[in-house]
């Protein structure tokens, strides 16, 4: 089998309200990977906010897409060493990662197509539902609106919820945590700062926090200062969890040997695809940490089937109804693994006319 063809493609997808408050768009880079025996990976990256879609592209066509014309898809572990390695004057975080995920994550379609079976049977996985838990609650919420999506996150059985702090108001913070915890009694709340405080005043939130109970408490700083996330992580009683702007094992390495979480967010779309996942995924079992993946559930979903030390998936608010073809369902807590040959990702007919950027 050869590569003989990539297009890729920009899709500008707005938010559902509230959250597009916040952020009122989503990017994808998308790269159709055609074969000599017509199959096609379908591979995407999701660029949070917007930003950096035409860098991505730019990257995947320029430096990408020439190193695996001709090539056979399935040798996906020399081919993912080959774009890796390929420039070695750019390191291998933010821009380049995106574009190299996703071009790994259409290989990975491709084989799991070929054997006409799901990804994660592909790696091993066993076909049971994934627990997920809600994710949403940014910073313009008002507490009405915060109580109102986990609501409707617990009425589909789900048990979990996390929302942002992040407020001017440091004990304004404080309360709105309080607030949640009192009124869904019976969920676990998880809180985000989004890399917004520094360390002191994430150990004095983290602290005023501690009575709460809450499952983790996630990127308390900035994601570059993996030294002052593992001085939070020791300060406070509450799990941290992070890493969702981390990328490739290495990376992950020295998030783990720095003791700066308890749960690892990577980000399929950012740290490398599947094949980089898995290996992210395997080094963190090592050390009994847990994984619990950053956004793209519909393709996380393969590789926590398929790993030991799997936590839970992120089922986020505001996605528009349009985008995907069978999107994951969230019931009784839990989302099915899909059964389609491949990962089973496909934008629909009107998404890729409605959304599409020339």
């Amino acid at each position: 089998m050869k590569i003989t063809k990539v297009t890729s493609s920009i899709l500008h997808v707005p938010n559902d309200p509230p959250v597009s408050a916040y952020y009122p768009s989503n990017t994808y880079v998308l790269a159709d990977i055609e074969t000599d025996q017509g199959l096609t990976g379908v591979g995407y990256t999701m660029l949070v906010g917007g930003f950096g879609a035409r860098s991505v592209k730019a990257y995947l066509d320029e430096s990408l897409v020439p190193l695996l014309s001709g090539e056979n898809p399935l040798e996906i572990d020399r081919l993912y060493e080959k774009m890796y390695e390929n420039d070695r004057g750019i390191r291998k975080k933010g821009v380049p990662m995106y574009a190299i995920s996703a071009m790994d994550i259409g290989l990975w379609d491709i084989l799991a197509q070929s054997m006409n079976s799901p990804v994660w049977q592909v790696l091993g996985g066993t076909n049971a539902p994934i627990k997920a838990y809600g994710s949403g609650g940014f910073l313009p919420y008002t507490i009405d609106q915060l109580i109102e999506e986990a609501q409707g996150f617990r009425a589909k059985g789900c048990g979990y919820y996390k929302f942002k702090i992040g407020r001017e108001d440091l004990m304004e913070n404080v309360e709105r945590v309080h607030t949640l915890c009192d009124v869904l009694s019976g969920m676990r709340i998880m809180v985000d700062a989004n890399q917004r405080w520094d360390v002191a005043t994430n150990i004095r939130i983290g602290n005023a926090l501690a009575d709460c109970d809450l499952y983790w408490y996630e990127e308390p700083v900035l994601a570059d200062n993996i030294d002052q996330c593992a001085e939070v992580a020791r300060a406070i009683s509450t799990p941290v969890a992070t890493g969702e702007n981390e990328y490739t094992r290495y990376g992950f390495r020295d998030l783990i040997e720095a003791g700066a979480a308890q749960f690892l967010n990577p980000d399929i779309h950012r740290c490398g695809g599947f094949s980089e996942m898995m290996k992210i995924s395997h080094l963190a079992s090592a050390y009994d940490l847990k994984i619990a993946p950053h956004l793209a559930t519909e393709l996380s979903l393969h590789v926590m089937a398929a790993i030991p030390n799997a936590d839970m998936v992120e089922f986020l608010a505001g996605m528009p109804a349009d985008l995907l073809e069978d999107p994951p369902a969230l019931v009784n807590g839990t989302i099915a693994l899909s059964t389609k040959p491949g990962h089973g990702v496909r934008f629909t007919a009107e998404a890729l006319k409605r959304y599409s950027v020339e």
